[in-house]
């Protein structure tokens, strides 16, 4: 099992200029990490649906330098300057240049857009830092060539989850695991893990996002997991999510949709649970928000087509259901769903493979 100290890189060459391209997607979990210890390790493993549509894409250019004792960057967002970004990224590199020394050798120019709007309430902080993680695990490829491809990957993962915890699940694979999971042999609170044994009930899942409230978040992700050092449920919650995990993988190799909608809804339940009662304690559902669970709920009782959904930590909430049930499932949507989407607004996605180089 690879160690941090597996993924400082010591010895490299020097080159004078590059530039790379990666798009990574964002992820939607299914099994809800909420919770977490120093470093970026997550307090319970978590399992999520890598998404096709809904990603970043990053360009980066690397030009050597004559001051190797700090970080340099440029960035730009959709082609223009975003000072907001930036200390997210300067905290991204000063804790990723332990692993990656070579960083300060260069001067970066980052140049990122996302295939969504950014203020659409779809969070972009794991797809965003999962691309720049693959831009910079391809310099690192071209400074050591001799890198292995499962290296390569798992550092992305790695250098990703240190900019955004669930980053780190938007590198590889249709379905990811991360955190240290009792029943899974090869799982990591480093890195994400391909789970490869998905049946064909949940191959091309759809998942349909409906924009309920596209507003900034209520409580943002760090304050969040903070909240459950001293939770009083927090204990048991960790217990639960290593139990679910047990049952998901079950069922996504076995194909019971009936046990899917069970864990997922419940997941997506409990997570809002925490946040309710939590001290200080925060509502993130919207009125729209539970009108749209009460609806799916009677759909899915009067048609028998298995549709469910899930919520992150914010009012928008996505809705999960097998590719042969699209039709009918967007005409429901159109018919009864979109008044209560912000503006009438919704994203069309479904599971897809990973970070691709462009």
């Amino acid at each position: 099992m690879l160690s941090e100290k597996d993924f400082i890189t010591n010895k490299y060459a020097t080159i004078e200029t590059a530039s790379f391209e990666w798009s990574a997607p964002s992820n939607i979990a299914l099994v809800k990490y909420w919770g977490k210890k120093s470093n970026q390790i997550p307090a319970n493993p978590s399992i999520s649906f890598t998404l096709n549509n809904c990603k970043t894409i990053t360009k980066l250019w690397v030009t050597k330098k004559n001051d190797t004792t700090s970080l340099s960057f440029d960035l730009l967002f959709e082609g223009k300057p975003k000072e907001s970004f930036q200390p997210k990224i300067q905290k991204f590199l000063e804790r990723i240049v332990t692993y990656c020394p070579y960083l300060k050798e260069y001067h970066l120019a980052i140049d990122t857009k996302n295939t969504f709007p950014h203020s659409s309430g779809i969070a972009s902080s794991a797809s965003g830092m999962a691309a720049l993680a693959m831009n910079i695990m391809s310099l690192e490829k071209t400074l050591v060539p001799e890198i292995s491809e499962d290296y390569f990957y798992k550092k992305a993962s790695f250098l990703a989850r240190l900019g955004s915890g669930s980053a780190c699940r938007s590198v590889k694979g249709e379905v990811v695991i991360w955190g240290n999971h009792q029943e899974t042999n090869n799982s990591s609170d480093l890195f994400g893990v391909e789970f490869t044994s998905i049946h064909e009930n949940f191959k091309n899942y759809q998942d349909t996002i409906l924009l309920v409230d596209k507003g900034e978040k209520q409580v943002s992700s760090t304050v969040g997991h903070d909240l459950m050092h001293h939770h009083p449920f927090a204990t048991k919650r960790f217990e639960q999510a290593q139990d679910n995990l047990t049952h998901i993988k079950s069922i996504l190799s076995s194909g019971n949709l009936v046990e899917f909608i069970k864990i997922v809804e419940s997941e997506a339940l409990t997570l809002h649970a925490m946040m309710m009662t939590s001290l200080p304690y925060f509502i993130l559902m919207k009125p729209n928000t539970l009108e749209i669970i009460n609806r799916i709920w009677k759909f899915r009782t009067t048609t028998t087509i298995p549709v469910c959904f899930t919520l992150d930590a914010g009012a928008n909430v996505h809705i999960l259901y097998p590719k042969e049930a699209t039709e009918k499932v967007l005409e429901f949507i159109k018919n009864e769903l979109v008044g209560y989407c912000q503006n009438g607004q919704y994203i069309c996605d479904q599971i897809g493979t990973g970070a691709h180089s462009i």
